[in-house]
């Protein structure tokens, strides 16, 4: 007899929006926990799936397999139950932990960003091993630190799944890809992330005897117009083309009449498959060698590395995907590489990987909101796709 849960329905089936509804009343404000992988191991052991923490340095993970994976093909789906922080509290309409329910639309905190995408998931990996068990294995990598970009988020999980022989065949991630419409987009490879923290360093010095300092800020702004003068490519044929976005100008500088010893900025580049990590770094530092050597400053930076630009080549597991989206909502999804960074770029080097989710216009915003047929569709789409898998020809 299976344990009861808030997320069966009066019929006993799987309710992906009573499971979403209670995963948004957990307090899982990056990387805290909150209840919310205690909950999805409770109800996926209940349907005979082997539940496991993944835990690694304090950051929450949670590993669920049905099936022994060793005589068919391995399904993994990966999502994540941690969420961006609210902002200000008075600046929601609803209690962005509450998952109110007003005219069909769900309200909350990782409603969009990506409760609904984990439930959905979860309730069609569970009806359909209940009531067509594949030869094969499904495996659900759920971390609880998606939003922090940890190491220990996915990776930990992966590490521990090639630990143990553990190899899924299809990766599916559950981020928010539709643009209008559910169903319209789904993604196959994104933009690689850099950040580069930059300080110029010059001499302090009285700004009525300019003569005797060596001002930074001329050279931090000219290094700023250099970055922009020129676009960094234009596009290829799989990706749009690579940005550089100034996030940031300091100074620090309380007085009007001196002249600062230094100052800062930090720009944020999104590069397509023309670079690569190392190669964006590089053209970095040909325009602040320029630079400094032209003003006479000292131009010092850093990076931190969100992840390169990848990509899965358009084939027979998006194919099948584009098919199932098709047949539940008669869309065509187009294949694209829009966006900001997912955990795909982890997945990518364990097998192909495609992502494909709700539409995305309210996450990380104030009053983020789903609707209930958005969620009840994507589990319908979830639903096709493991049927779909598992009694096709072999991908």
């Amino acid at each position: 007899m299976k344990a009861k849960f808030a997320t069966l329905s009066a019929e006993g089936q799987i309710d992906p929006v009573s499971l979403t509804a209670d995963l948004v009343r957990c307090l899982t404000v990056t990387p805290a926990e909150g209840g919310a992988l205690q909950l999805l191991d409770d109800l996926l052991s209940a349907y005979g799936f082997d539940c496991t923490r993944v835990d690694r340095n304090g950051i929450p993970n949670l590993c669920a397999i049905w099936g022994k994976g060793k005589n068919g093909r391995t399904f993994g789906y990966n999502g994540h139950t941690d969420v961006v922080p609210i902002g200000n509290r008075d600046d929601w309409t609803y209690d962005p932990f509450g998952a109110e329910i007003r005219d069909g639309i769900l309200y909350g905190r990782g409603a969009t960003d990506m409760k609904s995408s984990v439930a959905a998931f979860a309730t069609a990996a569970i009806d359909f091993v209940e009531s067509t068990p594949p030869d094969g294995s499904v495996i659900l990598a759920i971390t609880g630190a998606e939003e922090t970009a940890s190491p220990d988020g996915t990776p930990a999980i992966l590490d521990w799944m090639e630990e143990r022989g553990l190899q899924a065949d299809h990766f599916l991630v559950g981020e928010p890809t539709s643009l209008k419409n559910i169903g319209d987009a789904i993604k196959i490879g994104r933009r690689g992330a850099v950040t580069v923290y930059l300080t110029v360093t010059g001499v302090q010095g009285h700004s009525g005897y300019p003569e005797k300092a060596v001002n930074p800020l001329p050279a931090l702004v000219e290094l700023l117009h250099a970055f922009q003068a020129e676009p960094l490519d234009q596009g290829t044929e799989n990706f749009a083309p690579s940005t550089l976005a100034i996030t940031t100008v300091d100074t620090g500088n309380p007085a009007h009449n001196v002249i600062p010893a230094a100052c800062k900025a930090t720009v944020n580049i999104r590069f397509n498959d023309t670079w690569t990590s190392e190669e964006i770094l590089a053209w970095v530092s040909a325009r602040t060698d320029r630079i400094a050597q032209e003003f006479g400053v000292q131009i010092s930076s850093t990076h931190r590395l969100s992840g390169e630009c990848f990509f899965t080549p358009p084939g027979r597991f998006s194919t099948l995907i584009q098919n199932a989206v098709r047949q539940e909502t008669g869309l065509t999804p187009a294949l694209t590489t829009l966006g900001g960074i997912s955990d795909a770029r982890h997945l990518v080097n364990h097998c192909p990987v495609v992502e494909a989710g709700l539409t995305g216009e309210s996450l990380h915003k104030v009053d983020e909101h789903v609707s209930v047929e958005e969620i009840h569709a994507l589990k319908a789409i979830y639903t096709r796709i493991l049927h779909d898998y598992f009694n096709g020809a072999p991908l």
